[in-house]
């Protein structure tokens, strides 16, 4: 299946920060990639200003869809929240 649409999160995190916000990557991509609806590809981004996550999805409605999931919500936003510091932002976009 080809990706047809993209979830970025980035997200600012202070370097003494940035090996825990990794482990919550690292424990919930293969569970992201196995249990989520149009799960197709999942990415850790790091430069020295932020941290960023890029998702692929076989949809736009399923990109949308994973911020409303157990696994988001109660789990990776929540490992990830006390390692942010800044809200982070959050873009779809559909692949041209």
């Amino acid at each position: 299946m080809k990706v047809k649409a993209y979830l970025q999160v980035i997200m600012t995190i202070d370097t003494e920060n940035r090996a825990a916000a990794a482990k919550v990557y690292t424990d919930y991509r293969q569970p992201f990639l196995d249990t989520i609806d149009g799960a197709l590809t999942k990415e850790l981004l790091i430069r020295d200003e932020d941290v960023q996550v890029v998702h692929g999805f076989d949809s736009m409605e399923h990109a949308q869809a994973y911020l409303n999931t157990p696994l988001f919500k109660e789990k990776v936003a929540p490992g990830l929240q006390p390692t942010w510091s800044a809200d982070p932002d959050i873009r779809f976009y559909t692949v041209a």
